[in-house]
């Protein structure tokens, strides 16, 4: 070698003569091992003896050399085979594997371990498909811990449906459906999505009058959103999946905002006096429609009263006319008893025995049903005695 004639000493390396005298091996020490005799710590190794055992252990593999054609295909076969085994991989629970056969997209690959043919003929990209993205739409948020968010008039004002404008910001939120159309079939991803968006929503808000979108509309108008921006989405076969539209800000521009209270709260008023007007009516009309009914009902029982005692006064005095007609002199002396026992019932009675003479002939009227109990024992008549 050309270091073993620099600086006299036979049997050294590049580093000089071995301190001490005699032969080393590759690891620095002295043949025989041990730590005994002259030894001055461990030498650099002889690169000379490294290469010697290196091409001794490959004529071993190979006794034809490396040159020879069964060590050219054990080469090959080995590099080949490494080769081969570069197209394993693996795609994480999170991932898709996308698949290119030279550049074009041939199979997307669910999570597991996979195989693909090695590169350069095949290729595999494996993007997030899980992770949530968003896309602000009418404002910028601030971010970076700073407070307050930077308005975008150009995308936030839009037309009501009752020729009105409305200023709204709002968010959407998407993740990665296919990962082969997300990455092939469209060029910008999340512009296209921030524009599908913004279309969607001034089409939804187009529908819809000024006054429901900034009170009770505000669901619908996210899930129409939603549900207009996930057609449109298929139908660029982008690949992707939008979760959520989440309206921020629903008011009226900042110039007229006060002009927009007032007449708010004239509609408040006007609401008010509406109910209130409403409130009476429902109070006074019941109560009126229950005093005419109850008027037409008295009156139907007084006609149904005054119509059933007339039938029956003519009833009754039919019959009477026929009893008449059978027997007349009955029935006039039973008419004549009738009528005085009606007239007599209330006047003041005094009975004369018509066989008596004189004086004699008066019989007191005893009224009985004047009588009352006194003392346990009836009332009796002056001069009676008990009976014994």
């Amino acid at each position: 070698m050309p270091w073993s004639n620099q600086g006299g000493g036979g049997g050294g390396g590049p580093w000089g003569p071995p301190p001490g005298g005699g032969g080393q091996n590759p690891w620095g020490r002295p043949p025989g091992g041990g730590g005994g005799g002259g030894g001055g710590g461990p030498q650099p190794p002889d690169l000379e003896d490294l290469l010697r055992r290196s091409q001794d252990r490959l004529k071993k593999v190979m006794p034809g050399g490396v040159g020879s054609g069964r060590g050219v295909a054990l080469v090959i076969g080995l590099l080949a085979v490494v080769w081969l085994a570069s197209g394993i991989y693996r795609v994480e629970a999170d991932e898709q594997g996308v698949v290119l056969r030279f550049g074009q997209w041939v199979r997307t690959e669910q999570p597991g371990l996979r195989y693909h043919l090695p590169a350069p003929i095949e290729t595999v990209l494996m993007p997030k498909v899980t992770r949530v993205n968003r896309i602000e739409v009418g404002y910028r948020s601030a971010g970076d811990g700073r407070r307050g968010d930077r308005d975008v008039p150009d995308e936030s004002l839009m037309l009501t449906g009752d020729e009105n404008i409305i200023d709204i910001d709002f968010t959407v939120f998407w993740v990665i459906k296919d990962a082969g159309e997300y990455l092939f079939k469209i060029r910008d991803p999340e512009a296209t999505v921030k524009k599908a968006a913004e279309s969607a929503m001034r089409e939804v808000i187009g529908r819809t009058d000024l006054q429901p979108a900034l009170t009770e509309a505000r669901q619908q108008i996210e899930t129409s959103t939603r549900q207009l921006l996930q057609a449109m989405l298929d139908d660029y076969e982008a690949g992707i999946e939008v979760t959520q539209v989440q309206l921020q800000k629903a008011d009226p521009p900042a110039p007229v905002i006060d002009a927009f209270n007032d007449v708010q709260r004239a509609r408040a008023d006007r609401e008010r006096a509406r109910n209130e007007a409403e409130a009476y009516r429902n109070d006074v009309i019941p109560r009126a429609r229950g005093d005419a009914e109850r008027l037409i009902q008295e009156a139907s029982a007084y006609r149904e009263q005054v119509v059933n005692l007339a039938q029956g006064d003519a009833d009754r005095f039919r019959k009477v006319y026929d009893a008449y007609s059978t027997a007349k002199d009955v029935t006039a002396k039973r008419m004549y008893l009738e009528t005085m026992e009606e007239i007599l019932r209330g006047a003041n009675k005094v009975i004369i025995d018509g066989n008596a003479q004189g004086a004699q002939g008066v019989v007191p009227y005893l009224p009985l049903n004047q009588l009352q109990p006194s003392s346990g024992t009836a009332a009796r008549p002056a001069g009676q005695q008990p009976a014994r």
